[in-house]
């Protein structure tokens, strides 16, 4: 998992865990790396896919997820 590449982030853990889904429901098998710190709440929450992924991942974040 180490070479993994990161596809998405953002602070709020509700979009990625939406993230991961649509990209679940899409064939690939995404995960999520919690960068926030529990004491302070800084930080962002990451979504991940393996190498072979990352395009496919990035158009479909693009296309077919929309934040309001």
């Amino acid at each position: 998992m180490s070479n993994w590449q990161k596809v998405f982030s953002d602070k709020n853990e509700y979009r990625a865990e939406i993230v991961i889904a649509v990209l679940q429901d899409s064939g690939l098998q995404p995960v999520m790396v919690n960068k926030k710190d529990a004491a302070y709440q800084f930080g962002h929450f990451e979504v991940l896919v393996a190498p072979d992924h990352v395009l496919r991942a990035i158009k479909i974040i693009e296309n077919d997820i929309e934040f309001k």
